[in-house]
């Protein structure tokens, strides 16, 4: 125990040491701290569970829409930059989110598609997951961002694409 209690003193006398030499630094780092233990959970945006797959944890219909979009762009060949540009403009549009964090769930989409098995399967399991969040109340929204990625012609994989989420929204 008094082992204990000399670490302790140690480790405490060295950060006060710290603090007092560096206050700037030391508010910053404790500020970011706070700041990162905050917004974890937001951040994530779903809930890990236990022997499930990371789409059944997502609990924001935004996520979902971002990494069905992005599946959706991706069934045929990868999107250009373009097509990338396009889609975070079209999100932005249609959410009220601001650009950080339309970015930010760009890249949990993206690794929500990495994933599924494939474009096609991260389709069906990402639209099986939007409406169970939201009963269908996203469909709209959902439906316009995908019109306007759409340039030309559907492909054969996007049309069974649209096939697998009006199955999955019942329309």
């Amino acid at each position: 125990m008094p082992v204990l209690l000399a670490i302790l003193a140690a480790v405490g006398g060295a950060i006060w040491w710290w603090i007092r030499t560096n206050p700037r630094e030391a508010l910053d780092t404790a500020q970011d701290l706070a700041t990162t233990a905050i917004n974890a959970p937001r951040r994530l945006a779903f809930r890990r569970q236990t022997n499930a797959h990371p789409v059944e944890g997502i609990d924001d219909e935004r996520i979902a829409i971002c990494a069905i979009a992005q599946a959706f762009i991706e069934l045929d060949d990868l999107p250009t930059s373009e097509q990338r540009e396009k889609l975070h403009s079209l999100i932005l549009a249609h959410s009220t989110c601001t650009n950080a964090e339309v970015r930010e769930m760009e890249v949990l989409g993206r690794w929500l598609l990495t994933q599924c098995l494939d474009a096609p399967d991260a389709v069906r399991r990402l639209a099986r997951r939007l409406r169970k969040i939201d009963t269908g109340a996203s469909w709209d929204s959902l439906q316009e961002i995908l019109a306007g990625l759409v340039t030309a012609d559907l492909s054969t994989r996007q049309q069974s694409a649209i096939e697998d989420l009006n199955t999955a929204f019942r329309r």
